[in-house]
């Protein structure tokens, strides 16, 4: 069973196909797209409110010929104390895959081991891998031209990671770096360093030692490619933060930190944002900012994504 649960659940060949599917639906959108999803039904099990993640695979799926259900977490017998066991191989005779944006990692991994479809991880606590493959993807455009290599392209460029290191996005970051075989620098507290359990990941798929960690944001923004952040406070998370805002102040995205950075270097933020805390409203609104790059390119990367996977449903 093919799933998308991490970044590196693609081998290097299969990535090289989802960007170059995802290049080919963009430019065709508006004329025509192969319904490589045709007569496919596709389960969309939400424990997390979601804005560009729902909207962005409930239309991509219906370009590509399918239906879309959406299935809130809270409606389901799951709630009502039905296993997850159960549920996975009783939507498994329903629907040809599933996406899931949950809070526990390990929700994911047991539906994909329980369940006989595909799963595509649209967010969890630990990891984010759709999001990274549209950033990365944003970056290819951005950098590149019409002759070069999307993923060589991205080869040794310089990402700067700025606030909670120990974040989901942060997390997949260290994962995509590796993979796309770029230079990675987070900068956050000490207490927000990256965990045991990411270092333990990135040692499993051969990543180890390739990232740096420094409580100094100038340091870590110093020969950046691009300057990254997301925000401070994770949903789930919310409650008394006024310590956590204060802690994370010194990493806010400043013109002035955009400045320590190479001339040319762009600022991603996968949103939501929140001006004048992660990120200042003049870096935010800047033409060195990405971020409506990067949420368009959300539906052309899962596009990609869906047909790579679909395609080995049939």
């Amino acid at each position: 069973m093919n799933h998308f649960l991490k970044e590196t659940d693609f081998q290097p060949h299969e990535v090289a196909e989802v960007f170059s599917l995802a290049t080919a639906f963009k430019k065709q959108r508006n004329r025509h797209t192969p319904p490589t999803l045709d007569k496919q039904s596709w389960g969309m099990l939400f424990f997390k409110k979601s804005t560009r993640t729902r909207i962005s695979f409930e239309v991509g799926i219906q370009e590509l010929g399918g239906r879309a259900i959406l299935l809130n977490g809270d409606d389901l017998q799951l709630s009502r104390g039905e296993s997850l066991a159960d549920t996975a191989k009783v939507l498994s005779r329903y629907l040809h895959g599933i996406i899931i944006r949950a809070h526990e990692h390990e929700l994911v991994e047991t539906f994909a081991e329980q369940g006989d479809i595909p799963v595509i991880n649209a967010l969890t606590n630990f990891l984010h891998p759709c999001q990274i493959y549209a950033d990365a993807f944003t970056l290819a455009e951005y950098w590149g031209d019409k002759t070069s290599d999307p993923l060589k392209t991205l080869q040794k460029r310089k990402i700067a990671f700025l606030g909670d290191s120990a974040s989901n996005m942060a997390n997949s970051w260290l994962l995509g770096a590796g993979l796309f075989g770029m230079d990675i620098t987070l900068s956050g507290p000490q207490e927000f360093e990256p965990t045991e359990e990411i270092k333990a990941l990135l040692k499993k798929e051969g990543f180890d030692g390739k990232h740096t960690f420094t409580t100094d944001p100038q340091e870590a923004v110093r020969d950046a490619d691009v300057i990254y952040t997301d925000v401070w406070i994770s949903m789930g998370d919310e409650g008394d933060t006024s310590n956590r805002i204060e802690e994370m102040r010194p990493y806010s995205v400043t013109q002035e930190l955009m400045n320590a950075a190479k001339p040319k270097a762009c600022f991603m933020h996968c949103m939501p944002a929140h001006r004048g805390q992660e990120v200042s409203a003049e870096v935010l609104d800047s033409p060195r900012s990405l971020l409506l790059d990067q949420a368009e390119n959300r539906l052309h990367i899962q596009k990609a994504i869906l047909s790579v996977i679909g395609n080995r449903t049939k």
